[in-house]
């Protein structure tokens, strides 16, 4: 199995349980981890046999800025979704930022995993 990457991808949504969060635009971070073929990419040199991560990233950003989630967790799992589904990607591993929840220079958030290495190396 391949991995495809994508890091420090910010945008900034309405996100949080408090009335001060529902009103404010909050700063987020995804790094995302994506099982691919790159070795059939790297032969064709097709951007159509490759996992297109420049759509896949303006996708999420254009997700991710019209959501609404009270939850960094409910965000985490319907962004894991979309990867999987719409980019037909067998494993994905989501880590969701949100480094300006906590006073202080700090950084929170969720660690997901979704789907099976072990079925991404299939052929």
């Amino acid at each position: 199995m391949d991995t495809v990457f994508i890091h420090n991808l910010e945008a900034d949504a309405v996100i949080g349980i408090y009335d001060w969060e529902r009103k404010i635009r909050q700063r987020l971070r995804i790094d995302l981890e994506m099982s691919a073929d790159v070795a059939t990419a790297a032969r064709t040199e097709d951007i159509n046999d490759a996992l297109n991560y420049k759509t896949l990233s303006d996708d999420l950003l254009e997700y991710i800025r019209n959501s609404e989630f009270q939850l960094i967790e409910t965000l985490a799992e319907n962004i894991a979704s979309i990867v999987q589904e719409k980019y037909h990607v067998q494993w994905v591993k989501l880590t969701l930022h949100k480094p300006d929840a906590l006073d202080g220079n700090t950084d929170v958030g969720v660690i997901i995993e979704r789907g099976s290495k072990a079925q991404s190396a299939a052929p």
